[in-house]
C-alpha cells in the first residue's frame, strides 16, 4: 500500500480496497503472494488506514468494516463512546471511502500557492465530514483525558477547517469576478484574520501538529551548530519550496502550528491584497506578477531565523469549541445549498 505522497496531512483512504485487495490478489491464478507491505512516502497521518492494512495480514478474510471500526475506536480511546463511534462511522463513509484515483491526495487550496484557477474538488461527501466533526465535538467532554482522542479531534477539526478555507476561496473568487469589492473584503477578512489564525491555534495545541517539533527533530540530528542550522533550513524547505526556486512546490505540504501562521496565512493575505488592488485599479489580476511577489514570502519563511516552540500551547477542547460554535452552522448551510 502506497497511501501517502509527501507525508501530507489530510484525511484520506479507500478502506474497501485495503480490506479486499489482498484477498483478491491471493485468489489470482498461480498467485505467488506471501504477504502485505507498506511503502508510504510519509507516515504520522491517517492512523486508521495503517492499522487496518497491518491487521489484514493476520486475517483469513475481509473484515466487516462496520464492526471493525467499533473495535478500533474502543481500543484507541480506551472506552466505547457513542458519539465517537458515530463520528467514525461517518468518516468511514466519507474521507475513508475515496474510491476514485486521487493523485497526490491533498491539493486543497489551503496548502497550495493561491491563484484564480485552483482545484476545489474533494473525493467525499463533505456533509458527512462536518457531521463527524459535530460528533467528535460532542464526545470531547467524556474523552478529554485520551491523548489519541485529542489528536483525532484536532485532525477532524483541521480537515473541516481545510474545507471551510476552500469555501471562502470560492467566495473570494466569485466576488472578485463579479467585482463586488465589499463582499470580497468581507470573505477575505474572515479567512485571513480569523479562520487561519484559529486553525494555527488549534494545530499548536497538540505536539504532533507543531512546526517546532518538526524543526527540532531535524536539528537534533546535527553534531555542530552550523549543521543544526543547515538541517533546520532543509526541514523548512522540504515542506514548502522543496528546492531553491520552488522546484516541487508544496509537494510535502504539512499543516503545522506556526507554518499556517507564518507561511500559508501570509500567502493568502498577499493574494487577497493583490485582488483588492486589481479591483481598485480596474486592472486584471496578473498571476505571474503575484508569483514573483509571493516567492519572496515563501523564501523569507525558510530563512527567517524564527524559533518555533516544540511545546504545545492552548487548550484543544476550548479551541475546538470556539471554532465549532463559529463555523459549524455556516458549514451546514453551505452543504444544504449544494
Amino acid at each position: 500500500m502506497l497511501h501517502n505522497f509527501g507525508g501530507n496531512h489530510g484525511l484520506y483512504g479507500n478502506v474497501d480496497t485495503v480490506n479486499s485487495g489482498p484477498f483478491e490478489a491471493m485468489s489470482f491464478n498461480d498467485s505467488t503472494m506471501v504477504g502485505t507491505g507498506l511503502t508510504p512516502e510519509g507516515i504520522e497521518q491517517n492512523d486508521m488506514i495503517y492499522e487496518l492494512m497491518n491487521e489484514i495480514g493476520w486475517s483469513s478474510k475481509p473484515h466487516n468494516l462496520t464492526e471493525w471500526i467499533v473495535g478500533y475506536s474502543t481500543r484507541r480511546y480506551g472506552q466505547k463512546n457513542p458519539n465517537a463511534l458515530n463520528a467514525w462511522h461517518l468518516l468511514l463513509r466519507s474521507v475513508y471511502n475515496c474510491t476514485q484515483y486521487w493523485k497526490d491526495h491533498n491539493h486543497a487550496p489551503l496548502v497550495r500557492r493561491p491563484s484564480l484557477k485552483m482545484n476545489t474538488e474533494v473525493c467525499y461527501n463533505q456533509s458527512y465530514l462536518f457531521e463527524a466533526w459535530k460528533f467528535m465535538y460532542f464526545a470531547s467532554p467524556s474523552l478529554a483525558n485520551s491523548s489519541t482522542f485529542l489528536y483525532d479531534l484536532v485532525d477532524v477539526t483541521r480537515e473541516a477547517a481545510q474545507q471551510l478555507v476552500t469555501q471562502y476561496y470560492i467566495d473570494i473568487k466569485t466576488f472578485y469576478e463579479s467585482e463586488d469589492l465589499e463582499k470580497l473584503m468581507t470573505a477575505g477578512g474572515v479567512l485571513v484574520y480569523d479562520l487561519l489564525p484559529e486553525l494555527d491555534n488549534l494545530l499548536s495545541s497538540q505536539p504532533q501538529f507543531l512546526l517546532g517539533r518538526w524543526l527540532k527533530d531535524a536539528s537534533k540530528m546535527a553534531v555542530t551548530p552550523e549543521e543544526a542550522l543547515f538541517y533546520d533550513m532543509n526541514a523548512r524547505n522540504q515542506i514548502t519550496l522543496w528546492g531553491p526556486t520552488g522546484n516541487i512546490l508544496d509537494y510535502a505540504n504539512k499543516q503545522f502550528g506556526g507554518l499556517v501562521r507564518d507561511y500559508y496565512s501570509k500567502r493568502w493575505r498577499l493574494f487577497l491584497w493583490c485582488l483588492i488592488e486589481s479591483l481598485n485599479a480596474h486592472q486584471p489580476f496578473h498571476q505571474e506578477k503575484f508569483i514573483h511577489a509571493v516567492f519572496d514570502v515563501e523564501k523569507a519563511f525558510i530563512y527567517n531565523g524564527k524559533q518555533y516552540s516544540p511545546t504545545p500551547t492552548g487548550n484543544t477542547i476550548d479551541i475546538v469549541k470556539n471554532m465549532f460554535i463559529k463555523y459549524y452552522p455556516n458549514a451546514v448551510k453551505i452543504n444544504e445549498g449544494k
